[in-house]
């Protein structure tokens, strides 16, 4: 197999033993990581702050899943403030399309005047669901929609029997959402138990 050149069947065979990869914008170059510390959000432990609490219940966006999957990926690979190089180039992109296509990547999106404002996307393996990209356009009404989208997607695992959260790296953002760090062979038991099991991604 061509690291260079994955397949959809490459990368789930990574992801289920807690590899994934990385485009580097400035090469081309296609890394594959597994960090340690590993950072994942316990699905009983999500903090949600008061402030984030009354945006959820507002009703300020609607949250669908699935509804365009492709839109999100590529709104998270887009260069913005702050971050001008991005990890997603197009021979990504297209994989986990596919994926998508195939039953294994899901999006949760914050819809406002029917335009997508905000969202995440990730790859289901069994009862894991490893999340990859998140964000947010704040200059179209949404702000703190992908926290909306977060705080929907923990609902959504919860209700259909995932077992683990991945979100690969903490940050301070994520922290105060109840992110934590294991090590790389505690995440690696968990992984293993969670694709292990059956869950099911609940539509809308």
């Amino acid at each position: 197999m061509d690291p260079q050149r994955p397949t959809t069947e490459m990368l789930l065979w990574a992801y289920r033993r807690g590899i994934f990869p990385m485009a580097d914008s400035r090469t081309g170059q296609l890394d594959f990581y597994s960090p340690d510390p590993r950072a994942i959000i316990p699905l009983d432990g999500l903090h949600v702050p008061h402030s984030l609490a009354r945006v959820v219940r507002s009703g300020r966006f609607e949250v669908r899943t699935n509804s365009d999957f492709e839109q999100v990926i590529r709104a998270c690979s887009a260069s913005r403030a702050g971050r001008e190089e991005t990890w997603l180039d197009e021979r990504l992109i297209r994989l986990y399309v596919r994926l998508h296509e195939l039953g294994h990547a899901h999006s949760v999106e914050a819809w406002r005047d029917d335009k997508l404002v905000g969202g995440l996307y990730g790859v289901q393996a069994g009862a894991a669901f490893c999340g990859e990209s998140m964000f947010s356009r704040p200059e179209d009404g949404g702000t703190d929609s992908s926290k909306v989208c977060l705080v929907n997607l923990v609902e959504r695992l919860n209700s259909g029997g995932f077992e683990l959260l991945d979100t690969q790296f903490s940050t301070p953002h994520l922290k105060r959402l109840g992110c934590l760090e294991v090590s790389r062979e505690r995440y690696l038991e968990l992984l293993e138990r969670a694709i292990a099991r059956r869950a099911v991604w609940p539509a809308d």
